[in-house]
């Protein structure tokens, strides 16, 4: 599985990046967390400069899934 790496701007969230980088933060957030041990321990907003592995997001389920009650 390839990886890539970022750095965190000044004020960054985990969700944030996760925006930025796979434009969407739905399944993919946790799988940041569990490539970064000990991240979640630093709180809400990221230190400027932290080094960040974003592993790839997986292809196979869609970006966004609505659910439809009535169709």
């Amino acid at each position: 599985m390839a990886q890539t790496q970022v750095r965190a701007m000044q004020g960054d969230t985990v969700d944030l990046i996760c925006w930025r980088h796979y434009g969407r933060t739905g399944r993919v957030t946790e799988g940041v967390y569990e490539a970064n041990h000990g991240l979640a321990e630093l709180g809400p907003i990221l230190p400027h400069g932290l080094l960040i592995t974003l592993p790839d997001a997986d292809d196979t389920q869609p970006a966004d899934t609505t659910l439809h009650l009535w169709d």
